[in-house]
């Protein structure tokens, strides 16, 4: 998380204090930044980079079970061979 944004973030809250705690300002804005550099660290967050990655291992599994289930579909119906057990394989008697 860019620290930044939470310095922004808690100086527009401490800006949204009411008029009588203008004096505490800094002191909120510290306190603000504080609970939420907190509350953000508990959370289970990536990188752009990484959700990205993620992302493109992802579009890359799909196209590929497309393409295996294709080929699943196509083995499916296509006419099977005899598999050589039954009667039909075995030549008849004096034949």
């Amino acid at each position: 998380m860019d620290p930044r944004f939470i310095d922004d973030l808690a100086r527009r809250l401490s800006a949204a204090a009411p008029p009588g705690l203008i004096a505490m300002r800094r002191d909120l804005e510290q306190n603000f930044k504080a609970v939420l550099q907190s509350g953000l660290s508990r959370l289970d967050l990536v990188s752009r980079q990484e959700f990205d990655v993620q992302a493109g291992v992802l579009r890359r599994t799909r196209e590929k079970l497309d393409a295996l289930e294709a080929r699943l579909a196509a083995l499916e119906a296509s006419p099977r061979p005899p598999t050589g057990s039954g009667s039909q394989d075995v030549p008849a008697p004096g034949a």
